[in-house]
């Protein structure tokens, strides 16, 4: 069965940062998009950044260009998102995301359980 587990979550102050890790483990062909989503109280799950296989071509939000990095190793199986300079309104669940084919089962799109981020002085 393939499962997504997040990491590195957190309270940080004001400016600080935070990396936040997802490995993707079970059996599995092919991984394609991996990505980062973000739920705050209230509102909508949005997209925050996505980083695509091969080239490694990423997207970010317009609200955390320049303060995100969205990295991912294929060895590993694992996709990061490094957050500098955060802020209040960055308070949100963060879920990882990845488009994948595990074996013998078709391509789908996998959600992490999602982890708590807290931007708070």
């Amino acid at each position: 069965q393939v499962q997504l587990v997040e990491s590195g979550g957190g309270l940080v102050q004001p400016g600080g940062s935070l990396r936040l890790s997802c490995a993707a483990s079970g059996s599995l062909f092919s991984i394609y998009a991996m990505g980062w989503y973000r739920q705050a109280p209230g509102k909508q799950r949005e997209l925050v950044a996505t980083v695509t296989s091969g080239v490694g071509s990423t997207n970010y939000a317009d609200s955390v260009k320049d303060r995100f990095t969205i990295s991912r190793d294929n060895a590993r199986k694992a996709v990061y998102l490094q957050m500098n300079s955060l802020k209040p309104e960055d308070t949100a669940v963060y879920y990882c995301n990845a488009d994948l084919k595990p074996a013998g089962r078709a391509r789908n799109i996998y959600w992490g359980q999602g982890t708590q981020v807290t931007v708070s002085s």
